[in-house]
């Protein structure tokens, strides 16, 4: 086969059915053009080798085919490259965030393969990183194709803004400085918190709040795992943890609202300035909270421990809410009774401050909510 007809044929293998005759026809007259006017200034026939330097000179046939083919003669344009770019890096920390919280979980649980599960975090990462990319470029790649514009290209206001310090790594830094000044925030007096409000960063906040709660559903479906809660040592016999019957029949119920906990923080981090919504939303989703804390408390049990045929129920009552018995904790015996009452002590009064701190939390949010100059000044 002419060394042109093998060129021209590989150009043609990239070209659409419908128009590969025409734009064959037209480069083989390029060609054979360029062909007879070097010959003609060197007075000679071409060798094989100048005839392959003008082909050289067109171009590689896949980049000759390109030129001729309609759509994006890129995967992802310039246009949708820095969305792409964007959401590459912030969820490549998000998942390195997710990761790094669930090995610390793990490193404190007491591992036995602390190297193992170093490695095993490392492993889900790039597997979790490298999926999210394919995704992302997929995605990218179809609204390209079909020249897909969603309206958050185009329509977008300043306010809307705030999540995109979610790719900047040192916002990540600031975010834990400003999650540690809420904890201490949280302490004080409401004239006080109400001051400093302006120094706090809401969209940091919700960014480890959703973190967290993601990781807590994560465990709750059953896609990750924590060593140490299923099972604990009691003069070195080992004891096994099981849940009560109520955690089963609340299954559903706290699944959607940690789900709910999660589109309320994705909430803040999409509209930041929307303070007086995420009040109201607080307001429904922390009402399910103290519902499903009051149901819990009702049930009375809530643990079993076990060892072998030995059983011991840690469960309550309001009859545990007794400053008395809350000064007499560490005097309780060490043997499977012993512990089990003392975990049950235990689990009373978080559950009760637990439904205080809810309570404080409707109060706070129904503060912002009919408070306009607060509501303002915790949006900046």
């Amino acid at each position: 086969m002419d060394m042109v007809e093998r060129y021209l044929e590989a150009v043609a293998a990239q070209l659409s059915t419908e128009e590969r005759d025409d734009i064959v026809a037209e480069l083989r007259d390029l060609i054979l053009s360029r062909v007879e006017a070097r010959e003609e200034a060197l007075g000679r026939v071409l060798t094989d080798e100048e005839r392959e330097g003008i082909l050289k000179e067109i171009g590689h046939p896949l980049v000759v085919a390109a030129r001729y083919r309609k759509g994006p003669d890129s995967l992802i344009g310039p246009e949708l490259f820095p969305y792409w770019l964007y959401g590459a890096k912030a969820g490549l920390l998000v998942l390195l965030a997710v990761s790094g919280i669930g090995l610390f979980i793990r490193l404190i649980g007491g591992t036995a393969d602390a190297g193992k599960d170093i490695a095993q975090s490392f492993h889900g990462f790039f597997g979790s990183g490298l999926t999210l990319l394919g995704a992302l470029t997929l995605a990218g790649a179809i609204m390209e194709h079909y020249a897909i514009r969603p309206k958050w290209l185009t329509d977008w206001r300043v306010k809307d803004l705030g999540a995109f310090g979610l790719s900047d790594p040192s916002w990540w830094g600031a975010s834990v400085k400003s999650a540690g000044d809420r904890m201490q925030s949280d302490a004080r007096p409401m004239w006080r918190t109400r001051a400093m409000r302006t120094h706090r960063n809401p969209g940091a906040e919700a960014a480890f709040s959703f973190l967290a709660v993601a990781l807590f559903v994560l465990w709750w479906v059953g896609l990750v795992h924590f060593p140490g809660l299923s099972s604990m040592r009691i003069d070195g016999d080992l004891v096994t943890v099981s849940p009560a019957p109520i955690w089963g029949s609340l299954f559903a119920p706290v699944l959607l609202y940690a789900l709910g906990q999660m589109g309320i923080d994705l909430f803040t981090l999409i509209q930041p300035q929307a303070v007086r919504m995420r009040a109201v939303l607080s307001i429904v989703i922390t009402g399910v909270g103290l519902w499903l804390t009051w149901t819990i408390f009702q049930a009375g049990h809530w643990f079993t421990l076990g060892v072998g045929a030995e059983q011991a129920q840690i469960a309550g009552d309001w009859l545990l809410l007794d400053f008395d018995r809350l000064r007499q904790f560490s005097a309780g015996e060490r043997d499977l009774v012993g512990v089990a009452s003392t975990m049950s002590l235990v689990v009373t009064w978080i559950l009760a401050i637990s439904a205080v701190s809810l309570m404080f939390k409707v109060a706070a949010n129904l503060w912002r909510a009919v408070q306009p100059d607060v509501a303002s000044n915790a949006g900046r």
